[in-house]
C-alpha cells in the first residue's frame, strides 16, 4: 500500500470534497481517499494497480487543477 498527497487549490467546500472523493474512489486500486478542505489536499491510499496519472485524471475530470 502506498500513499500520495496532491494539492488541489480549488477545493473550498463540501461539494468539492464529495465530488473528488467520489471520482477518485472509482479508480481501480484506490483504497481510501481523504480531501482536506483547509489544506486543499487530497490524500490517497492505493495499491500498485492505481497509477498517479489515472488519479490525477479523475480529479481533473471533475474540473479541478492538480499539483503534486
Amino acid at each position: 500500500m502506498s500513499q500520495i498527497s496532491l494539492q488541489v487549490p480549488e477545493v473550498h467546500c463540501d461539494h468539492c470534497k464529495t465530488s473528488i472523493e467520489g471520482a477518485v474512489s472509482k479508480v481501480p486500486g484506490v483504497e481510501k481517499v481523504d480531501v482536506t478542505i483547509a489544506d486543499a489536499t487530497v490524500t490517497i491510499d492505493h495499491d500498485d494497480t492505481a497509477s498517479i496519472a489515472s488519479i490525477k485524471q479523475a480529479i481533473e475530470e471533475q474540473g479541478y487543477a492538480v499539483f503534486g
